[in-house]
């Protein structure tokens, strides 16, 4: 994929760390090309960072965007392009800590999703064999790694179809479903250990 900024082509391979000094410098003069290369090089970075603090995919997405009209609001600040990485890392870390501080409560919506699918007319014993599967499930997503986990809660907690899971994580659709495929065999993985352990 290719997008021509001022005088300059950059393909997606080409975003080196020499070039990013670059865009944000020309960022820094008001070129909206340049945020927009930014904004694709370095969104699913925060996005993971965001939602690795948070642990809820819709305010870590939320967040997300929050932390970039932030960085781009004070990007004349940065003195030094080459540290724009770790200066964005920190947005991230700070913005994350000031919406966890003032959550109402520590519920995570993604548990109330999944504790929300016991039905109410099964018998006792169903719906604590039940708990415990979801809790299995739960715990897996957890041990997952980061592309892993959010892969899964995209697809099966967050309902994204595969073209809409394709533009958030700025991959091909055969992409999205190897990784699909892969992340459901390592949770079957995950959950199989786990059930082993409760068993001995």
């Amino acid at each position: 994929m290719m997008t021509l900024t001022a005088d300059r082509i950059y393909t997606y391979d080409d975003l080196t760390e020499t070039s990013i000094v670059d865009l944000v410098s020309q960022a820094q003069a008001g070129d909206r090309a340049a945020m927009d290369q930014i904004y694709c090089r370095f969104q699913q970075h925060v996005l993971s960072i965001a939602y690795k603090k948070l642990g809820n995919w819709d305010e870590a997405q939320e967040l997300s965007q929050d932390v970039f009209i932030q960085a781009f609001r004070r990007l004349d600040q940065l003195q030094v392009p080459e540290a724009f990485g770790g200066w964005l890392r920190q947005i991230v870390h700070r913005m994350a800590i000031n919406r966890a501080t003032r959550r109402p409560t520590p519920t995570s919506v993604d548990h109330e999703i999944l504790e929300a699918t016991v039905t109410c007319d099964s018998d006792p014993l169903e719906a604590v064999l039940t708990r415990e599967q979801k809790m299995q499930v739960h715990q897996g997503l957890n041990r997952l790694g980061d592309l892993d986990r959010q892969t899964l809660v995209a697809f099966y907690l967050d309902g994204q179809s595969l073209n809409q899971m394709s533009d958030a994580f700025a991959a091909p659709i055969g992409t999205i479903k190897r990784r699909l495929h892969v992340a459901r065999k390592r949770l079957a993985k995950e959950c199989e250990m786990m059930q082993a352990v409760y068993q001995a």
